[in-house]
This record gives C-alpha cells, sequence and structure tokens, in this order.
C-alpha cells in the first residue's frame, strides 16, 4: 500500500489548517500557539510547527496532508515538511495587502521543491475581496512562465479542497482519471 505525502503552505491566515481539517479523515493534529507577533492582528493563535491530516482513498491509500506554519520565522519546518512530498498546495488570501508579492514569496521560497514535484494555488477569501480576480492570478504568473492551476476556494468547503487536491494530483500524472 502506497502512501502520499502533500504540502499546504501559505501566509498566516490563509486557510490552511482550516483546509486540512475540511479534507482529512481523521481529527487533524493542529500545533497552534497563540499569536504574539502581528499576526495577532490578524488571528488569535498561529500554527509553529504543522498541521496534519489524512484523506484515505478508495483503494485504501493515504495521503498524508501537512501544513506549515505562515510566518517566515518558521521556515526551518518548510525544508523539513517537504522531504518526501508529491507536491504543493499553496493558499492566498485575497484579502491581504499585497496577495501577489505573497505569492511569489512563498513560490520562490519553493522553488525548488516545486520544479522537482508540482505546485496548485488555491486563493481564499474571494468573497471579502474579489481583487485581484483569477485571471490577475494567471497574468501574473504568466510573467514567471509559471501556469499551475489557480482557484478561488473557500478552505471550509470540502468539495474546493478536494478540486485543488486533485488539480495538483494531475499536474503530477495527467493520465488520472475519475473512475
Amino acid at each position: 500500500m502506497s502512501q502520499y505525502k502533500i504540502i499546504f503552505t501559505g501566509p498566516v491566515g490563509a486557510g490552511k489548517t482550516t483546509a486540512i481539517q475540511s479534507i482529512s479523515d481523521v481529527e487533524p493534529i493542529k500545533t497552534d500557539a497563540a499569536a504574539s507577533d502581528m499576526t495577532k492582528k490578524r488571528k488569535s493563535a498561529t500554527t509553529v510547527a504543522m498541521d496534519y491530516g489524512i484523506m484515505k482513498l478508495e483503494d485504501g491509500e493515504k495521503i498524508h496532508l501537512y501544513g506549515t506554519p505562515g510566518q517566515e520565522r518558521f521556515d526551518f519546518m518548510w525544508d523539513i515538511l517537504t522531504v518526501g512530498g508529491l507536491g504543493l498546495i499553496l493558499l492566498l488570501d485575497n484579502t491581504r495587502a499585497d496577495p501577489f508579492q505573497d505569492m511569489q514569496f512563498f513560490l520562490d521560497s519553493f522553488a525548488g521543491f516545486i520544479t522537482e514535484t508540482s505546485v496548485a494555488i488555491g486563493v481564499t477569501q474571494m468573497d471579502l475581496s474579489s481583487k485581484p480576480s483569477i485571471d490577475d492570478y494567471h497574468k501574473q504568473l504568466q510573467k514567471s512562465d509559471m501556469k499551475p492551476a489557480v482557484f478561488a476556494v473557500d478552505a471550509r468547503e470540502q468539495k474546493d479542497i478536494s478540486l485543488l487536491v486533485q488539480a495538483l494530483l494531475f499536474t503530477l500524472d495527467p493520465g488520472l482519471e475519475d473512475e
């Protein structure tokens, strides 16, 4: 039986913990601590090591879901968590001051891992801020010659996060089909 590993990353408040919680078939493990820096302006607690969940596939295989901390000061965990990873899901919060800057920062930070695997991007909070649009994200990505799947997602919705995971898996193996 094979076991796979997908990494969720993005800035603080983008919905990594919530996304893993929405698709995990087991109660996720979270390493939240009280926010002590500028993060506390966005939320009271934040991930300091990782989030962990499991998606069970119909054939008995499992996908392990790891969420990174969003704060750069915990970036040492990023390298640890990506070891053996299948691919990256980047979640971006559309209400942040400069989501394009966030996107570029995380794409640059995980560039080596993305080159070896793949990335799919989910944009959260589009219900609160419709600008920039998904088209704007595509245009921004074209400047860096990247063409990952980019979707508006609600991290609380299992179907949205499942679609994002499927898009990532499809980029890794275009021969995958729904059975």
